[in-house]
C-alpha cells in the first residue's frame, strides 16, 4: 500500500477528491462524508497521522454540497473548506470541480431593485425606476424567498435587464406556507393560487402578458398542476428539478405522507390522450438528481401530447446551486420567447 500523503485540508486533484478532517489525536471516534447523491463509495473516512481522510474517484460532476459527519459531532461543514452554500436545510461545503463555470450574469452590472411586501406570504421585487401601475410582465416564482435567498432569482432578473437582455419586468416571491399541502398535487391549490393569489397581484400590478410560473422540486410539480388545472392562466412555465414521482421510479419516496397524492396526479398526466392548452414549457435538472428519471419521463410524456417543452440540465445534484446556475440561458430564452 502506498504511503498516505501528509496533507491538511481537503482537495480537488486531476482525477479525484481527497476529503481530509483534521484531527492528529484522533480525538473523535470516526468521520463519514455526508452529499446528497451518490458518489460511489464507502463514506467512511479512514484515519492518518494528521486525522481523516477518503479518497473519490473524480465525479461526473462541476460541483458539489457536503458535510463531515463527525462521530459525538454530528454533521458540520470543512473546517478546511471557505466555500459554504448556505441552504433550507442549513449550510454545506461547497467545492468546484475542474470544468465548474459560475453564471455570466455575476458579473453583469445590475439594475436597481426594490421588494414591496404585498400580503402575508407574498412580496414583489421589480426596477426601483418603474411605478407600481407600469404595465410590466410578471414573473411568479413557488417558493419565492428561498429561491430569491439561496437561488439568487431576482440578482439573475436585475442582471439580465440591467444588461437588456429581459424587459423590465416584476418577480412574485410566493412564500409556500404549509409547503406539502398546498404544493403536492392538493386540488384545491391551483384555484387557490389562479382566482385568489394571481388576480389580487394582476390587479395591483398590471401587465399586458399572462405571467410565467415557476418552481423547483415540489414548486415544480405545483406548478404544472396549477396548469394543467388552469389552462389559459399562465404564459410559459419553468419548472426544475420537478417532484414528479411515479411508482416504479420512485419507490424510495413512497413513506412521503403526500406520495399517493403526487403519483395520483402525475399518473393521471401520463395517462391522458389529451393535455389542457398548456404554454411553453421550460425543464431543467441535474444530472445526478434521483429526480432526473422522472423528469426525463415527464418531458416525453408532455412532448407526446404536442406540448412544446425545452429541456436544459448540469452535472450538479438537487440543489439551490444548480438551480441558479440553469437560470441562464433557459430561463432568459423562455421569458424572451413568451414576453417578445
Amino acid at each position: 500500500m502506498p504511503p498516505v500523503e501528509q496533507v491538511s485540508g481537503t482537495t480537488v486533484q486531476t482525477h479525484r477528491i481527497v476529503f481530509r478532517y483534521a484531527d492528529p489525536e484522533h480525538r473523535v471516534d470516526g468521520v463519514r462524508l455526508w452529499a446528497d447523491l451518490d458518489l460511489g463509495v464507502d463514506p467512511q473516512m479512514r484515519p492518518t497521522d494528521l486525522g481523516w481522510e477518503l479518497r473519490v474517484p473524480m465525479p461526473r460532476l462541476d460541483c458539489l454540497e457536503y458535510l463531515f459527519d463527525v462521530a459525538g459531532q454530528g454533521m458540520v461543514t470543512d473546517p478546511s473548506n471557505p466555500d459554504v452554500k448556505d441552504g433550507a436545510f442549513g449550510a454545506h461545503s461547497w467545492l468546484a470541480l475542474p470544468g465548474y463555470r459560475q453564471p455570466r450574469w455575476l458579473d453583469l452590472e445590475p439594475v436597481e431593485g426594490a421588494v414591496i411586501d404585498v400580503a402575508v406570504d407574498a412580496s414583489v421585487w421589480q426596477p426601483a425606476s418603474v411605478a407600481s401601475n407600469d404595465r410590466l410582465p410578471m414573473l411568479v416564482a413557488h417558493d419565492g424567498p428561498e429561491m430569491d435567498r439561496y437561488g439568487e432569482l431576482t440578482s439573475y432578473v436585475a442582471a439580465l435587464v440591467g444588461a437588456g437582455e429581459l424587459p423590465p419586468m416584476r418577480v412574485a416571491l410566493l412564500a409556500p406556507g404549509p409547503r406539502d399541502e398546498r404544493y403536492a398535487a392538493n386540488p384545491a391549490y391551483p384555484s387557490q393560487l389562479g382566482s385568489t393569489a394571481l388576480t389580487k397581484l394582476m390587479r395591483q400590478y398590471p401587465s399586458d402578458h399572462l405571467p410565467v410560473l415557476s418552481g423547483q422540486s415540489l414548486g415544480a410539480l405545483a406548478a404544472l398542476h396549477a396548469a394543467w388545472a388552469q389552462p389559459g392562466a399562465f404564459g410559459g412555465l419553468f419548472l426544475q428539478s420537478g417532484s414528479f414521482f411515479t411508482h416504479d421510479l420512485d419507490p424510495q419516496e413512497s413513506g412521503y405522507s403526500r406520495f399517493a397524492d403526487v403519483t395520483g396526479f402525475v399518473g393521471d398526466v401520463h395517462a391522458a390522450a389529451a393535455a389542457p392548452p398548456l404554454p411553453p414549457i421550460t425543464m431543467t435538472c441535474g444530472t445526478a438528481e434521483e429526480n432526473l428519471a422522472n423528469n426525463v419521463a415527464m418531458r416525453e410524456t408532455l412532448r407526446h401530447l404536442g406540448v412544446h417543452v425545452e429541456w436544459g440540465e448540469a452535472h450538479q445534484g438537487h440543489t439551490w446551486t444548480c438551480w441558479r446556475d440553469l437560470l441562464d440561458p433557459h430561463l432568459t430564452l423562455l421569458l424572451q420567447k413568451v414576453w417578445s
